[in-house]
């Protein structure tokens, strides 16, 4: 049996992708995969009867098998991650061309999904911690090569999976227009 202490380092050495915890029938610890979380969330859903979230889990799912089909390999971490980010950004469109259509119902079925979604997700960085980061590569680029495309291709990288690509654009247009 694993001890609490034992845990806490397994805990405190693991990305924030795999924070999901599973005890097995003997009493140890594992971790366990986003795709792994959401079946047992499904199979949750199911037992409470509760379709929105049964409907967007299983949606989700089935991306996952679409894309190891697709790749014709088990999917990493990582790979899982960017499925949901690729599910939860569907939905934002959804959101937006809803609420564009005046279809409010359907807007609302969509944040649903999306905020159901965003729990599996790892947090967020906030939109000052995306600013420092656009700011500390504004610094380190010529005054020359300070280009929308060039600190684009700089901050992604650092912020991939943490932050929405279309906060960092606009971020990155205003520290532009200050310097």
């Amino acid at each position: 049996m694993t001890d609490c202490k034992s845990l806490c380092e397994l805990y405190q050495s693991c990305t924030p992708i795999t924070v999901y915890l599973m005890i097995g029938s003997r009493g140890e610890f594992k971790l366990m995969s986003v795709k792994e979380q959401i079946s047992a969330d499904l199979k949750e859903a199911m037992k409470a009867r509760d379709q929105v979230r049964i409907d967007t889990l299983r949606s989700t799912v089935s991306a996952f098998t679409y894309k190891r089909v697709e790749k014709g390999v088990e999917l990493t971490d990582e790979e899982e991650i960017a499925v949901l980010q690729k599910q939860v950004k569907q939905r934002n469109d959804s959101i937006a061309e809803y609420t564009k259509g005046n279809r409010p119902e359907l807007a609302e079925k969509e944040v649903r999904e999306r905020d159901i979604l965003a729990k599996y997700l790892p947090a967020q960085k906030s939109e000052e911690e995306i600013r420092t980061i656009v700011k500390e590569v504004l610094q380190s680029l010529p005054a020359d090569g300070r280009n929308q495309g060039a600190v684009m291709k700089a901050v992604m990288p650092r912020v991939k999976g943490l932050a929405d690509g279309n906060l960092v654009r606009q971020l990155v247009g205003e520290e532009l227009q200050k310097s």
